[in-house]
């Protein structure tokens, strides 16, 4: 169940916590993966690690997702080593928090660039090939603020819940097709970053969370590649809330 054999999949931000963790999930379900990022050294160091652990050769393709002119090659790129998209999962994204009275433009303009306005880009290429193919599945890694918000992070935020939005819309336009769209929304997951938090913030964090503890990021993997699955295609217009019940939204 949820074999993903015979299946080529993009993950951008590929090699960091989230990323890598889902690219280790679709690889062991049997896709093909084209790795992205925008650290070449971290992407090729990832990408000999999950060659060694499936036992096969994945792409590795660097981008810059703030270049508009980058994003709009990825696609292409990606068709071009594996011979197809069946999977696209937009998952990079970053933070530039200020409080709104503080905000720059530029703080702003970044994280709405790269957190959805390449998601756009990459979603109306990949919507050409899953076409032709009568079959796609694109997931965007949205979060836990989109739907909440949070103080200090309005940018990010409006792009996380942007991401719901055009996910929504893009899934009614390909349905018929048999592609369907959909988001996964993390909650507070354990990273590199969060093990070097102080103690007290991590309790102070984990006290939030019914569950009592941070989820990994195995869990965001696991719930991407149900998604990406042959099984999930009456799945479109949805977002997967993994966050231990921080926040119970229907």
């Amino acid at each position: 169940m949820f074999s993903l054999e015979g299946m080529n999949a993009l993950v951008t931000g590929a090699s960091g916590g989230i990323g890598s963790e889902i690219a280790r999930a679709l690889a062991a379900q049997g896709a093909t993966l084209a790795l992205s990022g925008s650290n070449a050294e971290k992407l090729a160091k990832f990408g000999a690690e999950l060659n060694a652990e499936s036992g096969r050769d994945h792409a590795q393709i660097t981008c810059n997702l703030g270049k508009a002119s980058e994003v709009d090659g990825l696609i292409p790129a990606v068709v071009e080593k594996l011979g197809g998209i069946d999977i696209l999962i937009n998952n990079a994204g970053i933070t530039r928090d200020n409080l709104a009275m503080r905000m720059k433009d530029e703080e702003w303009d970044d994280v709405i660039r790269i957190n959805l306005e390449a998601a756009f880009r990459l979603m109306r290429a990949s919507a050409r090939p899953m076409m032709k193919a009568k079959f796609g599945r694109i997931i965007s890694i949205t979060s836990v603020v989109g739907s909440t918000g949070n103080p200090g992070q309005m940018n990010y935020a409006a792009a996380k819940a942007g991401l719901v939005g055009m996910s929504k819309s893009l899934g009614q336009e390909l349905a018929s097709r048999g592609i369907t769209v959909n988001c996964v929304a993390p909650g507070f997951i354990r990273t590199a970053m969060t093990d070097e938090l102080p103690d007290a913030q991590k309790d102070a964090l984990n006290a939030r969370i019914p569950m009592g503890r941070m989820g990994e990021g195995g869990d965001i993997g696991a719930a991407v590649a149900y998604l990406a699955s042959r099984e999930a295609g009456y799945v479109t217009g949805e977002t997967l809330h993994v966050n231990g019940g921080m926040a119970m939204l229907g």
